[in-house]
């Protein structure tokens, strides 16, 4: 029997854990309610969620902050939720790994849809008969269990993260667009700020050691281009 996929919501409203457990719970999902930001790292490393949802804010602890505390030890896939609409807000939350960024308010269903596209596209990229050990020089990625090694040590890299590295190190010296890359690695209408890519590929530089021999290099006024190490 399949085990179910645990979500870990955390927001300080009743009225979002009641609706959104309804629409999970229909889908298949078990739910675990955390109401307070200082709670969730607790309930984290107990319950070990599939996925969480974060509230960007809530009392004792803010949302941003939990997101670069999980960041810290996992990379389970994290939706952030927000009040707020300005493009400044999305940016922060992307560039502290969070993989989706929903504002409020919004339809229990538009949550239950960006879960499954996340679930899915992981599913997909494990199971295909192509993927597996994607090796470069002194780097290691694995997407069977989205992991990246640089000369044996782990890095911890979130899973668009993992994603954007295995895509462009896939297709060595190919120049991608932001857009090529939000409509590959997001897998659905982005209505944000194409910039989140520049944040994420920020984020895995400085990740990724400087002997490592995946480069991801700028092209002026283009996109991003991975450069192989000791390649001519």
């Amino acid at each position: 029997m399949t085990k179910k996929k645990l979500i870990l919501i955390a927001d300080d409203e009743i009225g979002i854990h009641e609706s959104l457990r309804i629409y999970l719970t229909r889908e298949g999902y078990d739910v675990y309610s955390v109401f307070r930001g200082d709670d969730v790292m607790e309930a984290f490393n107990r319950m070990r969620p599939d996925l969480v949802i974060l509230d960007i804010m809530m009392p004792g602890r803010a949302g941003t902050q939990v997101c670069a505390d999980i960041r810290a030890v996992s990379m389970t896939p994290v939706i952030m939720l927000t009040a707020k609409g300005e493009e400044v807000d999305k940016l922060l939350g992307f560039a502290l790994g969070a993989d989706d960024y929903i504002v409020k308010p919004f339809s229990p269903r538009e949550i239950v849809s960006r879960i499954q596209v996340i679930f899915r596209r992981m599913n997909q990229l494990q199971e295909a008969p192509d993927q597996g050990k994607l090796t470069v020089g002194n780097t290691t990625i694995d997407m069977k269990c989205y992991e990246v090694w640089v000369k044996g040590e782990k890095m911890l890299l979130s899973p668009k993260e993992v994603e954007i590295l295995h895509l462009m190190a896939s297709h060595p010296r190919q120049v991608f667009t932001r857009e090529q890359l939000l409509d590959n690695i997001w897998g659905f209408d982005f209505n944000g700020d194409p910039r989140v890519v520049d944040t994420s590929i920020k984020r895995i530089r400085k990740k990724l050691p400087a002997d490592t021999d995946i480069l991801l290099k700028s092209v002026y006024g283009v996109g991003y281009k991975a450069e192989v190490q000791g390649e001519a």
